[in-house]
């Protein structure tokens, strides 16, 4: 590494632009307001459970459909038929 003054000003110009464009960034302003991190994170965790139910509900489902076509099975059949009949009928 050079001491010359010269290539000194140049590393701090270097710097300095790149924290400018650091500093510019989207989530380094998210994270300067916490007003918006907050809303940010709450609406983050609205979208995780929404997509977690939704998820869920269409896997039991899948999987009691599947379960339910199984009519040779007594005990698992029945109670996959069960399920099914829960779930399809309407309330």
């Amino acid at each position: 590494m050079s001491d010359d003054p010269a290539d000194l000003k140049q590393a701090m110009a270097r710097l300095s632009a790149e924290v400018a464009k650091l500093n510019s960034h989207r989530f380094v302003q998210l994270h300067n307001r916490p007003a918006r991190l907050i809303m940010f994170q709450f609406m983050r965790g609205l979208a995780f459970g929404l997509g977690s139910a939704l998820g869920a509900t269409m896997l039991v489902s899948l999987a009691a459909w599947w379960l339910s076509q199984f009519e040779f099975l007594p005990i698992v059949g029945e109670w996959a038929r069960e399920i099914a009949d829960q779930i399809a009928e309407p309330r």
